[in-house]
């Protein structure tokens, strides 16, 4: 039998590449011969991230569409005729036998074109909102994988699998004791831990509102991990009423299975991976949705938490009023913080990424090779 191959496409941002990665380990794990393709946008993040996953990649000239100046606009249409072309080339030479979407510019013309080309594809959207990409794509897919309830707003519901997000198997395969992470990462294990992380390149609003009230909170007792992100590290490694024993300050943590297991309370934006990761944590959680995500998708995702009484959602314009209340709140109140932890770990989905796949095969009549 020859062996499967399968065209992934998704980028620009984690959110769109990791879910593709995670979808084609798994189709490696259950098909050790099958082959793989990427497609990604030329200059985004992409064209590094999946060569070091162990894939190859094919670059497009593609951009979105910009809201802010339209004459950078001026070009897409060259860009989009580029890419259609491109993706037509490299779908005729690899000869896919699926075609899977996670969204971002590049996914566009290349699944339409697969589909095109009568290719059964398959798209996995994050957000409780979604892309606008995935909703041109959606009524030629075979399967449309989902991690919110009510998606049929947008897309056609006999297409639909509420399966969740495909997450890193390695943050949560193996957990460790939360006084073990406290001590791993030189905390002391019987004082409370906030984990603030603000996505790779941070969150400038919860930066500015560490450096107002992070002392006052470390001279309580409270220990502080702070993911400043790339942008703002360096200036705040300088600021000096902030080096505090109890205050932890890092660019990018790199061991989060550890960096989970330790926090009492996680203070997170809230991207549709990062929530899927937060519901596997199973820890009380305080977002602050990106007030600038497309269609305001961060403020969405979050809604669907607080609805389910799984987590607290404070404006990014509220922050400086409103963060550090509730934050004395939840370390005043160990029950809300039971609470919470208890109601967010009902909504995670630990083998999102393993139902997308066995549905995929299952549509490609090939769950039983």
């Amino acid at each position: 039998m020859k062996s499967p191959k399968f065209l992934l496409s998704g980028g620009g941002t984690g959110g769109h590449i990791f879910p593709a990665i995670a979808i084609a380990d798994e189709l490696k794990r259950r098909l050790p011969n099958a082959e793989f393709l990427f497609i990604g946008a030329e200059d985004k993040m992409e064209m590094e991230k999946v060569p070091q996953a162990g894939y190859k990649i094919e670059g497009l000239w593609i951009s979105g569409i910009s809201r802010s100046s339209l004459l950078s606009n001026i070009k897409f249409p060259l860009k989009l005729i580029s890419s259609l072309l491109k993706s037509r080339k490299f779908i005729k030479s690899f000869k896919p036998d699926a075609a899977i979407g996670t969204g971002g510019f590049a996914s566009g013309p290349a699944l339409y074109t697969a589909s095109r080309l009568g290719i059964p594809t398959f798209i996995q959207e994050q957000n409780s909102f979604p892309g606008i990409t995935n909703k041109k794509l959606a009524s030629k897919t075979s399967g449309i994988y989902v991690a919110y309830e009510g998606m049929e707003k947008f897309f056609p519901k006999e297409k639909i699998h509420i399966t969740g997000n495909p997450v890193r198997k390695s943050l949560f395969e193996k957990t460790i004791p939360q006084e073990q992470a406290k001590t791993e990462l030189n905390l002391e294990p019987s004082r409370l831990v906030i984990l603030s992380v603000g996505g790779s390149l941070g969150s400038r609003t919860l930066n500015n509102f560490w450096k107002e009230n992070a002392q006052t909170i470390a001279e309580s007792g409270i220990q502080i991990l702070w993911q400043t992100g790339k942008t703002d590290y360096q200036s705040i490694q300088k600021e000096e009423n902030i080096k505090h024993p109890n205050i932890i300050i890092s660019e990018f943590i790199r061991d989060m299975p550890v960096a989970y297991a330790a926090a009492d309370i996680i203070i997170s934006r809230a991207g549709a991976i990062a929530i899927s990761e937060l519901c596997l944590a199973g820890k009380p959680v305080i977002l602050i949705p990106f007030p600038f995500a497309a269609e305001d998708h961060q403020t969405k995702n979050a809604q669907q938490l607080v609805n389910h009484q799984a987590a607290v959602m404070i404006k990014d314009s509220e922050v400086p009023d409103k963060l550090l209340p509730e934050i004395q709140k939840l370390i005043q109140e160990e029950n809300t913080r039971k609470y919470l932890g208890q109601n967010i770990l009902k909504l995670g989905k630990p083998n999102a990424t393993e139902d997308i796949v066995s549905c995929i095969l299952k549509e490609l009549k090939l769950d039983n090779q």
